[in-house]
């Protein structure tokens, strides 16, 4: 004998939600998620801080060289970009678990004033890219002379 169930909308709506919660749970790594070229996602986890002359950047690429590394500022945005290669030798291995993500990444930081995108340096130390990144001086807190007669 057959067993009939009835269709419950209300139900079916409630596990669309939790679908769509799921996946932006499992999609979105706390901290920085920067967006690679196969749709996934890459976690660069870095440091934006400040002084009154400076922006400074501090991102963590482990196991990254200087030339698999890309930045380019360009109308207020900064973009960090590279790729992840997996080595030679493990394509050939049979894996039973791959944790590690490979592949290109881009990462852009809109900055909050002006600075001066001609004076940016970058150097790469122990798995940290760190960048100053000068503000204008326009932007640059100054004192204000009063004067009197």
């Amino acid at each position: 004998m057959a067993t009939l169930t009835r269709w419950d909308p209300v139900q079916e709506a409630v596990t669309l939600r939790e679908a769509m919660n799921r996946l932006f749970e499992e999609s979105v790594v706390p901290g920085v998620v920067a967006r690679t070229g196969n749709g996934g996602t890459f976690a660069m986890h870095l440091d934006l801080s400040e002084t009154a002359d400076a922006y400074f950047i501090e991102a963590a690429v482990p196991g990254m060289k200087a030339e698999d590394l890309a930045i380019t500022f360009e109308n207020g945005v900064l973009t960090l970009s590279g790729e992840i290669k997996q080595s030679e030798a493990s394509k050939e291995r049979n894996y039973h678990r791959i944790e590690r993500r490979y592949g290109r990444f881009t990462r852009s930081i809109t900055l909050p004033t002006t600075v001066r995108g001609d004076n940016i340096t970058a150097h790469l130390e122990n798995g940290v890219l760190h960048l100053n990144i000068p503000k204008a001086e326009e932007v640059k807190p100054r004192r204000i002379s009063i004067n009197v007669n």
